[in-house]
Formats: C-alpha cells, structure tokens, sequence
C-alpha cells in the first residue's frame, strides 16, 4: 500500500465566451497575475496540438487560452472555445462536476460589489455569517460576468469549518 497525503492544489480551466474580456476581469477585480498572454491553440500536429487531441478527441478545431496565478500561486486557466455556449442560467448545482470555486477576500462585501461593477451578480442578497454573534466568518456567492459561479470566503476554510458540523 502507497503513503496516502494531501496533495496541493495546482490549477482550475474556466471556460469563457470571451477571453480578452475575461485576463482583464480576473487581473483587475479579483487581481490574479496574468503569467501567460491570451494565445491562440490549434488542432495540429504540434505536441500542444496532439495533448490537446488526447484530451478533446478529434475535431476540437482551435481555442484561445490565457494562464494566471492567485495570489497563493494557484493556476487559472482560462479557455475561449469555438462555438462556446454561455446558458442563461449556469448554476446547475445537481449535475455532477464543479459547480463553483471559492476565494478568499477579508472585505467579503467590497469584493462582491466590485464583481457586480463589473458586470458579474449576487446569487445572494447579502453575505452569510457561519456563527452569527460568535465570529465574523462569512461567505457569499456570486457569478463572474461569464456566469462562473465563485463564492467568497472572508477566512480560510479550516478556520471556518475547525468548529465542525454547521
């Protein structure tokens, strides 16, 4: 039997309609480091090309991509793909996959107001206290402008879960 650990975090593909648009939501409203410039994938015989083939199947054509760093050193990788469809409501919570990512802001109310300026929304009014009267741990989720869903967390999550069950 092989040592089981916790294995780190790498990086997260979001997918965009579009992808100018989306380096200049994430660098200046959440202030992610654009450590790639959006450039341009086609399906060839190139080793990105191939990769790509392995992992899409034949056909994918070409898409866009962009990479960013958090401030914790956590790879973003934004895709634009042809013929890209934006749903009008993308919180499909029941299916299976990721439904949502979170990040961390002290100021969980200035961040969300400055997604909502630039064109992203609330999915709740107001943010939630976990232990109302006990500690300022609060939480919000929200949708880029994309219809990303994010949630922003004001503590970390082991701070906000060390009470255990809600």
């Amino acid at each position: 039997m092989s040592n089981v650990y916790p294995r780190s975090f790498s990086h997260i593909g979001i997918s965009v309609p579009d992808l100018g648009k989306a380096v200049e939501f994430y660098t200046q409203v959440m202030g992610w480091y654009l450590i790639m410039a959006p450039t341009d994938v086609e399906e060839d015989d190139s080793p990105i090309g191939e990769m790509c083939t392995d992992v899409f199947g034949a056909g994918w054509g070409k898409f866009r991509i962009a990479h960013l760093s958090t401030g914790d050193r956590i790879g973003v990788e934004l895709f634009q793909f042809q013929g890209q469809t934006n749903p009008e409501d993308n919180f499909e919570y029941w299916k299976t996959g990721v439904f949502h990512f979170c990040v961390q802001d002290p100021n969980v109310e200035e961040l969300a107001e400055r997604i909502v300026k630039a064109g992203g929304k609330k999915r709740m009014e107001k943010p939630r206290y976990y232990y109302p009267g006990e500690k300022p741990y609060r939480m919000i989720y929200m949708e880029d402008p994309f219809g990303n869903i994010l949630e922003i967390y004001s503590h970390s999550y082991e701070l906000i879960y060390s009470e255990g069950a809600y």
